[in-house]
């Protein structure tokens, strides 16, 4: 079957944080790559069950029952080669709110919390936001590559860290981790007995050479110590829909972890979540493979237009996630002029650097989940308004 990825869809009017927001600040003339959800269709097979959904007509409460779980269970094991039992899967709506949950409930105010930067923001300010100490340990760009400072990790380790949050693959900077690094990663949370939590929601994305490894299959050690988050969100387009799968090894955590969802008053998944859910995990495979392909060859285009149009530019080269982290510092050290340069000038929306922590700025990331012709008009606006374009 032949799936059509190249079909322009306005959102606006749809509530979109990524376009009504930009066309209330900034005006409609505005192009926007920049919050990570994808301007491209679900798959048909989500969208023919939630019309179907919709039409029932009786928006009740509902439930995770068993297909739930088996369907999660399945594409673990398909997709990561993961066998879990039931009981380990439990439903919470956000994996940023399940984050939050873990830091309250496994930590005290006062207590560190340590995460690689530049990062997405808002799992940074869910440290903050607790009133626990954010602890950073900055990732190093050696070689056009970002690597975790492991001497760095330990000393920051030594402060007493509770939990280490890791982005596996990373946001913004498209790290694959390998087994050696999560290995590495593994024995510093053991050697100074930190939790583990993972957020794999963007694990579908893995560029060919590199593999995704669930830092929870290393051994039953790490898996006990471990949260692995993961979600459909990402990989069919259904953030909005709200459904993620915290998956617990660990009994104790994980009833501990459930308890925090009750005193939260987190139960009921709405009404289109799970259906959603499983028409994803057992009808798009052949769906996905199309997506997989159209969005390597979008950052294939994007990657030789920057290089041949803005080469003083460099995109760090992508692992996993569709998203380019960009290095413009050639043109502004500071966050200032790229807004000039790409925002006001261009009119183009991407996500700036400093978003990301102060590691970020002269930075910039951009969404490239989207119609070709979109991402081809957004980068010959930023080309033509490009501050050092040869006369």
């Amino acid at each position: 079957m032949e799936f059509q990825f190249d079909e322009v869809v306005s959102r606006i009017g749809t509530n979109s944080a990524k376009w009504d927001g930009l066309v209330e600040s900034m005006g409609k003339d505005m192009i926007s790559l920049s919050v990570a959800d994808m301007d491209l269709k679900a798959p048909p097979a989500v969208v023919e069950k939630l019309e179907a959904f919709a039409k029932h007509g009786i928006y009740g409460y509902t439930d995770a029952f068993a297909s739930y779980y088996k369907a999660v269970q399945a594409w673990l094991d398909r997709a990561y080669q993961w066998q879990v039992p039931q009981e380990w899967i439990v439903f919470c709506p956000r994996i940023i709110q399940a984050v939050s949950l873990v830091i309250q409930k496994f930590t005290a105010e006062g207590d560190a919390v340590l995460i690689h930067t530049p990062v997405y923001q808002p799992v940074a300010k869910a440290v903050t936001l607790n009133n626990r100490i954010l602890v950073e340990s900055p990732l190093q760009l050696v070689s056009g590559r970002y690597e975790i400072d492991f001497e760095n990790m330990e000393l920051r380790m030594q402060q007493g860290v509770k939990i280490v949050l890791l982005i596996s693959p990373h946001n913004p900077v498209g790290r694959v981790w390998t087994r050696a690094e999560l290995e590495r990663i593994a024995a510093l949370c053991i050697k100074y007995d930190a939790l583990i939590v993972s957020d794999d929601i963007h694990a579908d994305f893995i560029h060919e050479g590199h593999e995704h490894i669930i830092i929870a299959k290393l051994s039953e050690e790490i898996a006990q110590r471990s949260i692995v988050c993961t979600s459909p969100g990402k990989t069919f387009n259904l953030a909005s829909l709200e459904i993620a799968n915290i998956v617990i090894p660990n009994d104790s955590i994980r009833e501990r972890f459930k308890q925090a969802l009750q005193q939260s008053g987190i139960h009921n998944p709405t009404f289109f979540a799970v259906p959603a859910l499983e028409a994803a995990y057992t009808a798009c495979d052949d769906w996905l493979a199309s997506l997989r392909e159209y969005l390597k060859g979008n950052i294939v285009y994007a990657k030789a237009f920057i290089q041949e149009h803005m080469p003083e530019l460099t995109v760090i080269e992508p692992e996993g996630t569709y998203l380019l982290w960009v290095d413009c510092r050639a043109v502004s050290q500071e966050e200032s002029g790229l807004k000039r340069w790409i925002e006001q000038t261009a009119r183009m929306s991407v996500s700036f650097g400093s978003s990301f922590g102060p590691e970020g700025e002269g930075f910039i990331r951009i969404n490239v989940a989207a119609p070709r012709s979109v991402l081809q008009d957004a980068l010959k606006r930023i080309a033509a308004a490009y501050p050092l374009k040869k006369a």
